[in-house]
């Protein structure tokens, strides 16, 4: 899964996610992509899942490029453990989605191939997505 090899801390705040990224609101690398209507986090798990999907798809024809990494790590504390004693472990690790931000985009094939990849892929993704190709 993705990870980041070190941080500078062991452990986040969960924090807000709101505003808007500029650098990752236009298609940067490919034609077509796919893109967050809403915020949210997806996990590493989550990201891992649509490439797969979508690779399948393509059968290894075009090129993907994934555009957020999960960099924040989400602690838990083990099940029937009582109230107190301090934050748990990480336990999993996730990246905060804003609106209208650019997750995946693909290159070097077809619109209906892209189209069709991009449906799968989104299926996976717990936020509402929509499909966007350069004009």
């Amino acid at each position: 899964m993705f990870q980041p090899k070190r941080t500078k801390y062991r452990k986040f705040q969960k924090g807000q996610i709101s505003g808007k990224i500029s650098n990752t609101m236009n298609l940067s690398f490919g034609k077509y992509g796919l893109k967050s209507i809403e915020a949210g986090r997806l996990s590493s798990q989550v990201i891992e899942a649509v490439r797969r999907t979508m690779t399948r798809k393509l059968r290894r024809a075009g090129q993907i490029w994934i555009r957020v990494f999960p960099d924040i790590a989400v602690s838990e504390k083990p099940a029937e453990v009582r109230m107190g004693k301090g934050k748990g472990n990480p336990s999993f690790w996730i990246s905060r989605i804003k609106k209208g931000q650019i997750l995946f985009e693909l290159d070097g094939i077809s619109i209906e191939l892209a189209k069709q990849a991009v449906f799968l892929g989104a299926q996976k993704i717990p936020l509402s997505t929509k499909f966007i190709q350069i004009d």
